[in-house]
C-alpha cells in the first residue's frame, strides 16, 4: 500500500511517504515554513520512491491536536489531494502519534504537547498487544490539573508539554514517571505506522469528511486571561 502522510500540528514540520520498499521521511524544525515545505517535500519523497502521486492508495494526516494553523495546513493539504486523487484519507491523533516517541519498553504513557497560554493538550496511553490504547480522552487543560488514569502503573512522559510553564507537568508528576522526553515531538512516519493497520482494515475515509481536532475553541487570550494564566503558573 501506497501511503503519504503528513504531521505539522507542532513546530516540526513532518512528511513521510510508505511504499512496499519501506517509509521514508523528511523532518525538520521549521517554525513558520509548514507551508513552505510540506508540499515540496511530498514531491521530493514521490520522486525518491519513482512513485506517480496517481500511485497512491491513500492519505493519512496527524488530525491534532496541536497550533491551529499547523493542524489546519495539514489537514487542508491532505484533503486537496485525497479529493484529487480520490482515495481514502485516515486521520490520527497527533498524542497517539507522539506517544510512539516512547521507549519501546514503556506500558504507560502521557503524551502532552505544549498549548500555549498557560495549557497543554495531554492523553494517556497504554500499550496492548503492540497497540496503544487509549486510557482518557485528549484534554486542553493547565499543567496543574493533569491527572494520571492510573496511579499504580509504571509512566514515560513525551512531549513538549513537559517543558511547559517551566516543567510544571513534569515536577508534579515526577514520583510516577519513569523518564521524561520534552523534546519529542510527533513524526509522518509514525503516523503512518498508526494508519497502516486502520487503513488494511478499511478505516479509512471519505476526504468531505475530514475533520481537525483543535480541542480549543479561542486561539487567543485576552489581556485579563494572559494576567490569570501567569498568575496560575
Amino acid at each position: 500500500m501506497n501511503v503519504l502522510a503528513f504531521e505539522t500540528s507542532t513546530e516540526a514540520c513532518s512528511v513521510a511517504l510508505h511504499t512496499a520498499g519501506g517509509t521514508i521521511e523528511r523532518f525538520e524544525l521549521a517554525p513558520r515554513r509548514h507551508a513552505e515545505l510540506a508540499l515540496p517535500w511530498a514531491q521530493a519523497l514521490l520522486a525518491e520512491a519513482g512513485l506517480a502521486r496517481a500511485q497512491l492508495d491513500a492519505i493519512a494526516v496527524g488530525r491534532g491536536p496541536g497550533a491551529f494553523t499547523g493542524v489546519r495546513l495539514a489537514i487542508g493539504i491532505a484533503q486537496g489531494i485525497a479529493l484529487a486523487l480520490d482515495v481514502p484519507v485516515l486521520p490520527v491523533s497527533t498524542l497517539e502519534v507522539l506517544a510512539l516517541r516512547a521507549p519501546a519498553s514503556a506500558t504507560h504513557v502521557l503524551a502532552s504537547i505544549d498549548a500555549r497560554m498557560g495549557e497543554v493538550y495531554a492523553a494517556a496511553f497504554a500499550r496492548e498487544g503492540g497497540q496503544w490504547r487509549a486510557l482518557d480522552e485528549e484534554r486542553v487543560l493547565a499543567p496543574t490539573a493533569v491527572v494520571l488514569p492510573d496511579d499504580a502503573a509504571h509512566w514515560h512522559g513525551v512531549g513538549t508539554g513537559f517543558a511547559a510553564a517551566e516543567g510544571v507537568l513534569a515536577q508534579r508528576l515526577a514520583a510516577q514517571l519513569r523518564g521524561v522526553d520534552a523534546q519529542a515531538l510527533p513524526h509522518a512516519a509514525d503516523v503512518i505506522t498508526l494508519a497502516l493497520p486502520r487503513l488494511a482494515a478499511g478505516q479509512g475515509m471519505a476526504a468531505e469528511k475530514l475533520e481537525p481536532a483543535y480541542l480549543r475553541n479561542n486561539v487567543a487570550l485576552t489581556l485579563e486571561e494572559q494576567k490569570a494564566a501567569k498568575a496560575q503558573r
